[in-house]
């Protein structure tokens, strides 16, 4: 099948390739019979069929009699705008759906068992999806990190930085970090929350970067949170841990480091 002749834009109103192509000869011929359509656009009849059903039921075609057999007309391509504004209305109204059961959802998903509750992730969205996770929590709290403040902005686009660092904002979350002793560490606060209140920047402490090389990032976080990210070039993977008892530890670990790290 070669929808490229048909395809005038159609890709980006929502339709498949097929009703593609089925529409536009539609169009073209003002109007056919199944077994022409299937002849015009090269697709097989019987899929002829389904397809004109699934663009009936969209609005898009209209089926009449003639010579006894079902012939197909295409509506005005006005349509299409109709068609695109049902979407919209059913995307809203799945997301209200959504939105409201999740409160349950979430009660389900923390009472499910007393095991810690992992969560993994690879590639290039692993750092970003443990981001949205931190600005995602119901209340503020205290964030804190082995942080390594030059691997975090390359794997994080700027766009995406700033929108982490304005959730951080909208929550209160206050952050305290411990990063390797390196001049682009040490003016991360200034580079990256310029635009945010100061009573929000991030406390940090320093640690030598030869003494104790990572390239990764611990972050304790919420209420019962922790997340590792490895940040080497060519594998990069997240970790969240959700479990009272390890989050408790990880704080513990954190505040013996930070009373050793360096202001």
């Amino acid at each position: 099948m070669n929808t490229d002749k048909h395809n005038i834009g159609f890709n980006q109103t929502g339709l498949s390739d097929k009703e593609t192509a089925v529409y536009s000869a539609l169009l073209e011929l003002g109007g056919g019979f199944p077994s022409r359509i299937a002849e015009h656009t090269k697709i097989k009849r019987s899929t002829v069929y389904k397809v004109l059903l699934d663009l009936s039921v969209k609005g898009l075609v209209n089926e009449i009699r003639k010579r006894n057999k079902a012939y197909y007309q295409p509506e005005r391509p006005e349509k299409l705008i109709y068609f695109a504004k049902n979407r919209i209305r059913l995307a809203e109204d799945q997301l209200k759906s959504t939105e409201k059961i999740i409160p349950k959802l979430n009660e389900l998903f923390s009472s499910s068992d007393q095991r810690p509750k992992i969560r993994f992730f690879e590639g290039a969205d692993a750092v970003q999806n443990i981001c949205i996770d931190m600005i995602s929590e119901p209340k503020k709290y205290e964030m804190l990190a082995f942080s390594n403040a030059k691997l975090f902005k390359d794997y994080l686009p700027k766009r995406d930085l700033q929108q982490f660092i304005k959730g951080k904002e909208r929550l209160g979350v206050t952050t305290r970090g411990i990063l390797p002793d390196t001049p682009e560490d040490r003016v991360y606060d200034k580079s990256v929350f310029s635009g945010i209140r100061k009573n929000l920047w991030p406390k940090m402490k320093f640690i030598s970067k030869e003494e104790f090389p990572y390239e990764a990032e611990l972050t304790i976080y919420g209420q019962n949170k922790v997340s590792i990210a490895k940040l080497t070039k060519d594998n990069v993977i997240g970790i969240i841990i959700e479990d009272t008892v390890i989050h408790g530890m990880m704080k513990m670990i954190f505040e013996i480091a930070w009373k050793q790290a360096t202001e």
